[in-house]
């Protein structure tokens, strides 16, 4: 039985891949890195660490530790200048209104999400108070693919990996999500999300009692 919804963040509540694009755009060109927004669809869900291997894999380049942390600093600096200037103009689609309904019926709502700045941003687009329980990448040793974030909110909620449902638009936290042992619904391009059984352009029109129907299909 569905009790709750574990919702990641980037690109399924606001839209900040977009964001994180143009922030590893923008080292990618320092490092001499060919970058596009399909190499970015690799980085959704994943680690600020793992990310930034991934790029210098793309690009066939090594650099010194100093230079990594420095680069992780400069991404991140970068990123927090583009979500300083969010509103609530930057929640996507049918969000607000689904997280409402949730909110008013007896299903719970946590967040996984790979970012350590997902507090600040909700607070910064007014959602944080949806959510029970609030699992970021501060809060856990191993990124998506690794179940860790999803289990951590199950967890904080006191229910079962398969009381839950998971929103993901990265495959990476689809992945994450089927190796915690929970059903999934991918939020963007079906061909994208493929390991996703269900998938949905956004939460615009979505109800209870679709995604209880979703879910018992799943």
């Amino acid at each position: 039985m569905l009790k709750a919804c574990i919702f990641d963040l980037d690109g399924v509540i606001v839209d900040t891949a977009h964001f994180h694009f143009l922030a590893w755009k923008r080292l990618a060109d320092e490092l001499a890195i060919p970058f596009t927004e399909e190499d970015n669809e690799h980085l959704k869900g994943v680690s600020r660490i793992d990310s930034l291997h991934f790029l210098l894999k793309l690009g066939n380049k090594t650099i010194s530790p100093e230079a990594f942390e420095d680069a992780l600093y400069r991404k991140n600096s970068w990123f927090l200048d583009y979500i300083a200037q969010m509103t609530p103009a930057d929640i996507l689609g049918g969000v607000s209104e689904f997280l409402a309904l949730l909110q008013a019926s007896s299903h719970r709502i946590a967040l996984g999400s790979a970012s350590k700045n997902a507090r600040l941003i909700l607070d910064r687009v007014g959602l944080t108070h949806y959510f029970e329980v609030l699992i970021d990448g501060n809060q856990i040793a191993k990124a998506k693919p690794a179940p860790d974030v999803f289990l951590k909110g199950a967890e904080g909620l006191g229910l079962s990996p398969d009381e839950c449902v998971v929103f993901e638009d990265g495959i990476a936290g689809i992945e994450a999500a089927h190796n915690a042992g929970m059903k999934a619904i991918g939020i963007g391009k079906p061909d994208v999300l493929h390991m996703a059984k269900y998938v949905i352009p956004n939460f615009e029109g979505m109800t209870i009692e679709k995604l209880e129907n979703i879910f018992e299909t799943m």
